[in-house]
């Protein structure tokens, strides 16, 4: 049995991600054994912001697998120019493809969408600065071919890590494995959110708040660089005051470990200089080939196993609205805003599709 959407990463089992990783290395070696698995089968790529890497990793996954693509890249290219609400888009496209993958501005997008796929699968590339399950997997089997292991490891993630859904995703990603310490460098304004690092607290897992880059560098097994977002700020002297804030480069690279990773999800802008990338330890571009070879197990799987839906978290009744702005249900008004408590924290309540929380 395999999930029917992967909306979160966290929708995976542990059992299930080991399925991924043996097939995606099975690809890598046999990739001859799946050049027809999908044949007659269609992927709709539906993306709503630019992309580069997410995007053509899909569809050459899809490619190689013998499927065939449709879709988008432009919401201009869409009748979403014309107003259309994105319930309408997926419910119409979701009659024309087996799986549908979406990226979007919004937080939550991909769990609104997913309601409306009956019998179609679907995968979230990314909802806004909230969640990107399949750089996460991504990111995991980068670690387990260059790592050997994803346990006993001290993991550094450096940048923007208030509005990084890949550094989200991976955190809770982590969360999962034995033995994992985690740094977290950013600027004050840039930090993890509260609901990461309370989880993490809850968990009983160790982390380390600093601004300071060069002091974490030699504590750590990876180095995962993110790069300030811009899209992500609501004006640009925000941004201003952050970005060009962490360079990494071969002067502060001395004095890490010799098999460090360093990982980025990409694209950079100038937070890893060129003079890195030809250090063994710079592993960003070879990142970004596994994407497509796990992309790969991910479609096979969701097409060609029996599937289940993810329950709902149980909901609390309320009459409140979500104040994310960047929250699916402030845009796309037919939403019904839908919050459950978080188990650790009885008094917490979170928003079901961007997971905000609040206190009663």
């Amino acid at each position: 049995m395999f999930i029917r959407h992967l909306v979160d990463f966290n929708d995976l089992s542990l059992a299930e991600w080991d399925i991924l990783f043996d097939t995606a290395r099975d690809i890598m070696e046999n990739p001859s054994k799946y050049m027809k698995s999908c044949e007659g089968r269609i992927m709709a790529t539906l993306f709503f912001e630019p992309s580069t890497r997410t995007m053509f990793s899909f569809q050459s996954a899809m490619l190689r697998l013998g499927g065939q693509i449709i879709g988008f890249s432009e919401p201009k290219n869409s009748s979403v120019s014309k107003g259309e609400v994105l319930k309408d888009t997926i419910k119409v496209i979701s009659g024309y493809a087996d799986i549908i993958t979406i990226r979007h501005p919004l937080e939550g997008a991909a769990f609104a969408a997913a309601q409306e796929c009956k019998d179609t699968a679907l995968i979230n590339a990314g909802d806004g600065g909230h969640l990107h399950p399949t750089q996460t997997l991504t990111d995991l089997t980068t670690i387990r071919m260059e790592k050997g292991r994803t346990d006993d490891l001290t993991i550094g993630m450096c940048g923007d890590l208030i509005n990084g859904r890949t550094v989200h995703s991976l955190i809770k990603a982590m969360s999962h494995f034995k033995n994992i310490k985690f740094y977290f460098i950013s600027p004050a304004n840039l930090k993890v959110p509260q609901r990461l690092l309370s989880m993490l607290a809850h968990k009983g897992y160790k982390y380390t708040e600093t601004e300071n880059l060069e002091e974490a560098i030699p504590h750590l097994d990876i180095l995962y660089m993110t790069r300030i977002q811009r899209e992500r700020f609501t004006s640009e002297e925000e941004y201003n005051r952050s970005k060009g804030v962490y360079v990494l480069n071969r002067e502060k690279l001395a004095s890490a470990k010799p098999d460090m990773l360093v990982m980025h999800p990409l694209p950079r802008v100038d937070e890893i200089s060129h003079d890195v990338d030809d250090d063994e330890r710079a592993v960003y571009f070879k990142q970004a080939r596994y994407g497509m070879y796990i992309r790969m197990a991910l479609i096979y799987h969701m097409l060609n196993s029996p599937t289940e839906n993810v329950p709902l978290p149980k909901l609390t009744d309320t009459d409140a609205h979500c104040d994310n702005p960047r929250c699916i249900t402030n845009h796309e008004h037919y939403l019904k805003p839908m919050f459950a408590r978080v188990k650790s924290h009885p008094d917490i309540r979170y928003c079901v599709y961007c997971e905000k929380q609040y206190k009663n």
